[in-house]
Formats: structure tokens, sequence, C-alpha cells
């Protein structure tokens, strides 16, 4: 419980670094582009002005979601979660890629720059120094929690149900891509005097968002349906329930990811024929201290003893 606890508020610290770094910048941004008319520059505001408003989404799914059970939520809150990630990603969708790509269309057709490029390439310089401090802190958070799960980086962000640190993450890691497609657009249209890289750098920045929208979306929606563990986990709970003295068989192991640090197992166990209920209430019990030791995020265990199930 304690490493959950710590692990929730390190995702809650990093969200917060992350969401004033890019409220601040988004200001910078927004100042840089309108002085300078640049479509990449504005593009790149509005990438910050969203992600700023994802962090206080991913701020209200930790807060909700770390909400204890009750009697009309018996498993918690942690689903909740999703819900708010969700729409994060949606707001990245629509405010973030769809600005991005309008605004990018428009400078190719109709927008002149207005020739005030200094001030654009001081913003960019400084919101990358701070884009890469708060990507440094979720890298820390995300290599810390890698290795507590005893698995590579690429994987756990793969299968992480902190959908939080994933999300800042990634918003961070497409920050830094965005800022180098916003510097070459400004770039190019200065050294050619033509607006076509301003505005295509625009979209692109666009079309990075839709990227990272899209993967996040499709994380959160597979986590509000219920998505089991990963294959590892799932391998490492079997194994530890046929290693159980009184246990012969594990016929079915269900799990489920109800929230970032919480995991349920329900299992249909064939018990040794000769085994009392005593042994039976022993096993249960026995079978949930191992697995939540090994496991912290694993909080409810249920076992039901079935008897020999023949293939029809």
């Amino acid at each position: 419980m304690s490493e959950e606890r710590e692990a929730n508020a390190e995702s809650v610290g990093t969200v917060i670094v992350a969401g004033g770094a890019n409220l601040a910048i988004a200001a910078a941004k927004l100042v840089a582009g309108v002085i300078s008319g640049s479509a990449a520059m504005l593009s790149e505001a509005a990438h910050s002005l969203a992600d700023t408003t994802t962090e206080v989404l991913l701020y209200t799914a930790l807060r909700r979601g770390a909400r204890p059970a009750d009697s009309t939520h018996p498993f918690g809150y942690g689903k909740e979660s999703y819900v708010w990630a969700f729409l994060a990603a949606i707001f990245t969708f629509v405010a973030g890629a769809g600005f991005s790509i309008t605004h990018g269309v428009t400078t190719i057709l109709v927008h002149k720059h207005s020739g005030e490029y200094l001030v654009s390439y001081i913003v960019l310089a400084v919101s990358f120094a701070i884009e890469s401090v708060s990507l440094a802190r979720a890298v820390r958070q995300v290599r810390r929690e890698s290795r507590r799960w005893e698995t590579s980086p690429a994987r756990y962000l793969r299968h992480t149900a902190d959908t939080a640190v994933k999300a800042v993450f990634l918003e961070d890691s497409a920050a830094l891509i965005g800022l180098l497609l916003a510097a070459a657009g400004v770039g190019l249209s200065e050294l050619t005097g033509d607006e076509l890289y301003d505005g295509l750098a625009s979209i692109a920045i666009g079309i990075l968002l839709l990227v990272v929208a899209a993967v996040l979306g499709r994380s959160n929606i597979s986590l509000l349906v219920g998505r089991a563990v990963p294959a590892r986990l799932r391998g490492g709970i079997e194994q530890e329930l046929v290693d159980l003295p009184a246990v012969r068989r594990v016929h079915t192991l269900l799990t489920m990811q109800l929230g970032p640090d919480d995991v349920l197992v329900a299992a249909k166990v064939d018990f040794d024929d000769d085994a009392s209920g005593a042994v039976i209430e022993h096993t249960a019990d026995e079978a949930e201290r191992r697995l939540t030791a090994r496991y912290p995020s694993v909080r409810y265990v249920f076992l039901d003893p079935t008897g020999e199930q023949r293939d029809l």
C-alpha cells in the first residue's frame, strides 16, 4: 500500500510539473505567434494549451480515481480515472490537432508572415529547455516503475494502467518533436520567403497530436472496458496459485485492471480430493497473502473451488 501511495503521489507531482510548464510555455508561444504571425507558433501555442488542459484533467483523474471503496462502489473508483484521461485525449484531438491542421491549411492558402522571426526562435529555445525538464521527470518515473515491475521502460509504457504517466510522457515527447517541427517551419519560411513551410509545420504538429490522442484514447477505452493484466503478470499470478500446496490445477484465471493500482484476480481452482474445508480456506488466505506480497497492485483475490474438468 505504501508503494502504491508513493507511486500515486509521484504521478500527481509529474502531472503538476508538466501542467505548470505547459501553461507558461503556452503563454509565451501565444505572444510569439501573435507578434510573428507564424502558423507553426500559434499551433504550438494551441498544442501547449491543450496539454495544460490535459494535465488538469489528468490531475482530476488521479484524485477522483484514488478515492476509497464504499458501499455503492465496492471495488473503488479506479476506473473513473480512465474516464477523465479519455476526456483529456479527446480534448487533445479536438482543440490541439483541430486548430493546428486548420490553421496550417489557412496559412498555406492566404496568410502572410509578419517577418518577426527572432522572438519565435527565442520562445522555441526556452520552451525546448522547459519541456526537457518536464520530460526528464516523466522518464525518471517510468524507469523507476519499470524496475519495480522488473520490465523494460518501453514495455512498461505499453502495458501500464497508469495512463497519467503515459500521457505526460507521450505529450512531453510530442511537445519536443513539435518544437523541432515549428523551428524547421519558421526557419525554412525565413530562408525561402515562402509561408508554405510554416503552414506545413503547423499541419505536421496537428498530425502529431492526432497520433498521441489516438494512442491515449485507445488505451483508456481498453481499460474502461475491463482490460486484463499483461501476459507476464498473469503468468506470475497463475504460477503462484499453482505452487500452493493443496492446489492441483488452475482451470480458469480471470484478471481485470480496476484502476492504476488495483487488480482483481478470480480463479477456478481444482484442490486436492482429500482437502478439507479448513484446508481450502487456509489455502485461499495464503493465495491472497502471496499475491498481494509479490504484486502490490493485486487488491482482490477470489478462488472458486471446482472439480476436475474434462474437455468435451
